[in-house]
Protein backbone atom coordinates (compact mmCIF):
# COMPACT_ATOMS: atom_id res chain seq x y z
CA UNK A 1 0.00 0.00 0.00
CA UNK A 2 1.73 2.91 -1.05
CA UNK A 3 1.76 6.24 0.49
CA UNK A 4 -0.78 8.94 -0.61
CA UNK A 5 0.01 12.67 -2.19
CA UNK A 6 -2.61 15.46 -1.96
CA UNK A 7 -0.77 18.08 -3.51
CA UNK A 8 2.71 17.06 -2.17
CA UNK A 9 0.87 16.36 1.12
CA UNK A 10 1.82 12.75 2.17
CA UNK A 11 -1.15 10.55 3.76
CA UNK A 12 1.01 7.95 5.00
CA UNK A 13 0.18 4.23 5.25
CA UNK A 14 0.14 3.92 8.72
CA UNK A 15 -2.67 6.99 9.03
CA UNK A 16 -4.86 4.45 6.42
CA UNK A 17 -4.49 1.75 8.36
CA UNK A 18 -5.53 3.04 11.61
CA UNK A 19 -8.61 5.09 9.26
CA UNK A 20 -9.53 1.32 8.39
CA UNK A 21 -11.39 0.83 11.54
CA UNK A 22 -13.76 3.56 10.86
CA UNK A 23 -15.15 2.02 7.61
CA UNK A 24 -16.31 -1.42 8.41
CA UNK A 25 -17.13 -3.56 5.18
CA UNK A 26 -17.19 -7.25 3.93
CA UNK A 27 -13.83 -7.21 1.66
CA UNK A 28 -10.92 -5.62 3.40
CA UNK A 29 -9.77 -4.01 -0.19
CA UNK A 30 -13.51 -1.79 0.01
CA UNK A 31 -12.56 -1.05 3.56
CA UNK A 32 -9.22 0.04 2.93
CA UNK A 33 -10.75 2.18 -0.39
CA UNK A 34 -13.18 4.13 1.31
CA UNK A 35 -10.24 5.05 4.21
CA UNK A 36 -8.37 6.27 1.58
CA UNK A 37 -10.65 8.28 0.22
CA UNK A 38 -11.81 10.11 3.67
CA UNK A 39 -8.30 11.06 4.27
CA UNK A 40 -8.13 12.43 0.58
CA UNK A 41 -11.25 14.16 1.04
CA UNK A 42 -10.01 15.61 4.66
CA UNK A 43 -6.93 16.69 3.26
CA UNK A 44 -8.64 18.83 0.21
CA UNK A 45 -10.82 20.07 3.08
CA UNK A 46 -8.24 20.99 5.25
CA UNK A 47 -5.76 22.18 2.56
CA UNK A 48 -8.24 24.82 1.26
CA UNK A 49 -9.25 25.93 4.78
CA UNK A 50 -5.58 26.75 5.70
CA UNK A 51 -5.54 28.50 1.77
CA UNK A 52 -8.68 30.43 3.24
CA UNK A 53 -6.39 31.32 6.04
CA UNK A 54 -8.95 30.34 8.47
CA UNK A 55 -8.48 30.19 12.26
CA UNK A 56 -9.83 27.13 13.93
CA UNK A 57 -12.52 27.95 16.66
CA UNK A 58 -13.40 24.56 18.75
CA UNK A 59 -16.75 24.51 20.05
CA UNK A 60 -17.84 22.31 22.68
CA UNK A 61 -21.09 19.73 21.97
CA UNK A 62 -23.61 19.36 25.00
CA UNK A 63 -21.91 16.65 26.19
CA UNK A 64 -18.50 18.36 26.69
CA UNK A 65 -16.95 16.90 24.02
CA UNK A 66 -14.34 19.42 22.07
CA UNK A 67 -13.82 19.60 18.37
CA UNK A 68 -10.12 19.37 17.59
CA UNK A 69 -8.82 22.17 15.54
CA UNK A 70 -8.73 20.16 12.38
CA UNK A 71 -12.49 19.08 12.82
CA UNK A 72 -12.99 22.71 13.26
CA UNK A 73 -11.24 24.24 10.78
CA UNK A 74 -13.42 21.93 7.86
CA UNK A 75 -16.61 22.84 9.86
CA UNK A 76 -15.79 26.32 9.69
CA UNK A 77 -14.72 26.25 5.92
CA UNK A 78 -18.62 24.41 5.24
CA UNK A 79 -20.17 27.10 7.09
CA UNK A 80 -17.84 29.78 5.23
CA UNK A 81 -18.62 27.98 1.36
CA UNK A 82 -21.83 26.10 1.52
CA UNK A 83 -24.93 28.42 1.28
CA UNK A 84 -28.39 26.01 0.63
CA UNK A 85 -31.51 27.72 0.39
CA UNK A 86 -34.63 27.61 2.76
CA UNK A 87 -36.99 24.66 1.79
CA UNK A 88 -39.85 26.72 1.34
CA UNK A 89 -43.55 25.41 2.10
CA UNK A 90 -44.25 24.86 -1.72
CA UNK A 91 -41.37 22.93 -2.04
CA UNK A 92 -42.35 20.91 1.26
CA UNK A 93 -45.91 21.03 0.40
CA UNK A 94 -44.67 18.72 -2.23
CA UNK A 95 -42.30 16.78 -1.23
CA UNK A 96 -45.55 15.71 1.09
CA UNK A 97 -48.01 14.98 -1.65
CA UNK A 98 -45.32 12.71 -3.41
CA UNK A 99 -44.72 10.95 -0.21
CA UNK A 100 -47.61 10.46 1.11
CA UNK A 101 -47.04 6.57 2.34
CA UNK A 102 -44.28 8.41 4.57
CA UNK A 103 -46.13 9.86 6.61
CA UNK A 104 -48.28 7.66 8.24
CA UNK A 105 -48.64 7.09 11.84
CA UNK A 106 -47.61 2.99 12.28
CA UNK A 107 -50.40 0.13 12.86
CA UNK A 108 -50.66 -0.45 16.51
CA UNK A 109 -51.25 -4.13 17.67
CA UNK A 110 -52.79 -5.47 21.44
CA UNK A 111 -51.86 -9.27 21.13
CA UNK A 112 -51.25 -11.75 23.85
CA UNK A 113 -48.60 -14.73 23.03
CA UNK A 114 -47.52 -18.11 25.08
CA UNK A 115 -44.02 -18.60 24.82
CA UNK A 116 -42.04 -22.34 24.42
CA UNK A 117 -38.98 -20.97 24.71
CA UNK A 118 -35.72 -22.92 22.62
CA UNK A 119 -32.19 -22.52 21.28
CA UNK A 120 -33.31 -23.16 17.43
CA UNK A 121 -29.84 -24.74 17.39
CA UNK A 122 -31.65 -27.45 19.50
CA UNK A 123 -33.65 -29.00 16.72
CA UNK A 124 -34.52 -31.90 19.45
CA UNK A 125 -35.59 -28.94 21.62
CA UNK A 126 -37.63 -27.28 18.85
CA UNK A 127 -39.42 -29.83 17.50
CA UNK A 128 -40.32 -30.64 20.89
CA UNK A 129 -41.32 -26.53 21.43
CA UNK A 130 -43.56 -26.52 18.27
CA UNK A 131 -45.35 -29.42 19.59
CA UNK A 132 -46.31 -28.18 22.73
CA UNK A 133 -47.49 -25.26 20.90
CA UNK A 134 -49.34 -27.07 18.63
CA UNK A 135 -50.86 -28.78 21.22
CA UNK A 136 -51.78 -25.82 23.17
CA UNK A 137 -53.40 -24.14 20.20
CA UNK A 138 -55.87 -27.34 19.98
CA UNK A 139 -57.17 -26.99 23.62
CA UNK A 140 -57.27 -23.35 22.94
CA UNK A 141 -59.35 -24.06 19.98
CA UNK A 142 -62.02 -25.91 21.97
CA UNK A 143 -61.80 -23.38 24.99
CA UNK A 144 -60.22 -19.91 24.30
CA UNK A 145 -61.09 -18.45 27.76
CA UNK A 146 -58.02 -20.72 28.74
CA UNK A 147 -55.14 -19.10 27.20
CA UNK A 148 -54.74 -17.17 30.07
CA UNK A 149 -54.15 -19.34 32.94
CA UNK A 150 -52.08 -21.73 30.42
CA UNK A 151 -49.86 -18.80 29.68
CA UNK A 152 -49.67 -18.05 33.84
CA UNK A 153 -48.82 -21.37 34.16
CA UNK A 154 -46.86 -22.28 30.58
CA UNK A 155 -45.30 -19.55 29.12
CA UNK A 156 -41.54 -19.11 28.90
CA UNK A 157 -42.10 -14.99 28.64
CA UNK A 158 -42.29 -12.81 31.83
CA UNK A 159 -46.02 -11.73 30.26
CA UNK A 160 -47.53 -14.69 31.28
CA UNK A 161 -47.84 -13.18 34.50
CA UNK A 162 -49.82 -11.39 32.49
CA UNK A 163 -52.13 -13.91 31.28
CA UNK A 164 -49.90 -13.57 27.80
CA UNK A 165 -50.80 -10.05 26.93
CA UNK A 166 -47.89 -8.05 25.63
CA UNK A 167 -49.86 -4.43 25.80
CA UNK A 168 -49.17 -2.40 22.72
CA UNK A 169 -46.68 -3.03 20.14
CA UNK A 170 -46.12 -1.51 16.75
CA UNK A 171 -44.10 -2.36 13.76
CA UNK A 172 -40.42 -2.95 14.78
CA UNK A 173 -41.48 -4.11 18.24
CA UNK A 174 -41.38 -7.79 18.13
CA UNK A 175 -38.97 -9.79 15.67
CA UNK A 176 -39.78 -9.94 12.03
CA UNK A 177 -40.66 -13.20 12.13
CA UNK A 178 -43.54 -12.73 14.85
CA UNK A 179 -44.59 -9.45 12.91
CA UNK A 180 -45.63 -11.34 9.77
CA UNK A 181 -48.19 -13.35 12.03
CA UNK A 182 -49.26 -11.03 13.74
CA UNK A 183 -50.08 -8.36 10.90
CA UNK A 184 -52.04 -11.11 9.35
CA UNK A 185 -55.07 -12.39 11.58
CA UNK A 186 -57.52 -10.68 12.39
CA UNK A 187 -59.24 -8.90 15.68
CA UNK A 188 -59.73 -11.75 18.19
CA UNK A 189 -58.06 -14.01 15.95
CA UNK A 190 -55.26 -16.95 17.65
CA UNK A 191 -52.76 -17.64 15.33
CA UNK A 192 -53.58 -21.75 13.95
CA UNK A 193 -50.53 -22.62 13.75
CA UNK A 194 -47.16 -22.12 16.40
CA UNK A 195 -45.28 -18.74 15.34
CA UNK A 196 -41.54 -19.86 15.74
CA UNK A 197 -38.88 -17.30 16.38
CA UNK A 198 -35.33 -17.56 17.26
CA UNK A 199 -36.47 -17.28 20.67
CA UNK A 200 -38.87 -20.60 20.56
CA UNK A 201 -42.34 -21.80 19.70
CA UNK A 202 -45.02 -18.59 20.18
CA UNK A 203 -48.78 -19.77 20.34
CA UNK A 204 -49.69 -15.98 19.30
CA UNK A 205 -53.64 -14.24 19.42
CA UNK A 206 -54.26 -10.55 18.27
CA UNK A 207 -56.68 -8.83 20.62
CA UNK A 208 -57.02 -5.76 18.47
CA UNK A 209 -55.41 -3.35 15.66
CA UNK A 210 -55.22 0.01 15.22
CA UNK A 211 -54.54 1.29 11.83
CA UNK A 212 -52.09 3.47 10.79
CA UNK A 213 -53.62 6.94 9.58
CA UNK A 214 -52.70 9.73 7.27
CA UNK A 215 -50.59 12.48 9.50
CA UNK A 216 -51.57 16.73 8.33
CA UNK A 217 -48.61 18.29 6.68
CA UNK A 218 -48.93 20.80 9.46
CA UNK A 219 -47.46 17.82 11.39
CA UNK A 220 -44.91 16.93 9.81
CA UNK A 221 -44.18 20.40 7.40
CA UNK A 222 -40.98 21.15 10.05
CA UNK A 223 -39.40 17.46 9.65
CA UNK A 224 -39.65 17.56 6.17
CA UNK A 225 -37.78 21.29 5.86
CA UNK A 226 -35.37 19.87 7.76
CA UNK A 227 -34.82 16.80 5.87
CA UNK A 228 -35.16 19.00 2.39
CA UNK A 229 -32.38 21.22 3.63
CA UNK A 230 -30.18 18.53 5.08
CA UNK A 231 -30.40 16.78 1.70
CA UNK A 232 -29.71 20.15 -0.32
CA UNK A 233 -27.00 20.44 2.03
CA UNK A 234 -25.42 17.46 1.58
CA UNK A 235 -25.51 17.16 -2.67
CA UNK A 236 -23.53 20.93 -2.03
CA UNK A 237 -20.73 19.32 0.06
CA UNK A 238 -20.39 16.53 -2.49
CA UNK A 239 -19.85 19.30 -5.24
CA UNK A 240 -18.24 21.53 -3.44
CA UNK A 241 -15.27 18.19 -2.76
CA UNK A 242 -15.97 16.89 -6.30
CA UNK A 243 -14.77 20.76 -7.29
CA UNK A 244 -11.72 20.88 -5.13
CA UNK A 245 -10.58 17.52 -6.17
CA UNK A 246 -10.79 18.33 -9.94
CA UNK A 247 -7.70 20.75 -9.25
CA UNK A 248 -6.08 18.51 -6.84
CA UNK A 249 -3.24 16.34 -7.65
CA UNK A 250 -3.45 13.34 -6.12
CA UNK A 251 -1.13 10.51 -6.42
CA UNK A 252 -0.97 7.00 -5.60
CA UNK A 253 -4.63 6.46 -5.43
CA UNK A 254 -7.05 4.61 -7.68
CA UNK A 255 -10.09 7.15 -7.38
CA UNK A 256 -13.76 6.38 -7.93
CA UNK A 257 -15.96 8.67 -9.89
CA UNK A 258 -17.97 9.68 -6.88
CA UNK A 259 -15.68 10.65 -3.32
CA UNK A 260 -16.88 9.49 0.00
CA UNK A 261 -17.83 12.56 1.86
CA UNK A 262 -17.40 12.63 5.85
CA UNK A 263 -20.13 14.46 7.63
CA UNK A 264 -20.66 14.81 11.16
CA UNK A 265 -24.52 14.63 10.77
CA UNK A 266 -26.71 12.35 9.64
CA UNK A 267 -29.83 12.43 7.28
CA UNK A 268 -33.21 12.98 8.70
CA UNK A 269 -35.64 9.77 8.69
CA UNK A 270 -38.47 10.02 6.62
Amino acid sequence: MPDIHVNGSVIPEAAIIAEVQNHPAGEPDRAISAATEALIVRELLLQEARDLALEPMPETDASGRRETDEDALIRQLLEVEITVPVADEDACRRYFENNRKRFRSTELYEAAHILFACDPKDSAGYEKAVAAATETIAMLEQDPAAFGSIARARSDCTSGKSDGRLGQVARGDTVPEFETFLAALEEGQLCSVPVKSRYGAHVLRLDKKVPGRDLPFEAVKGRIADYLQERSWRRAVSDYIDRLASYATIEGADRDDEPIVEQATAPHAL
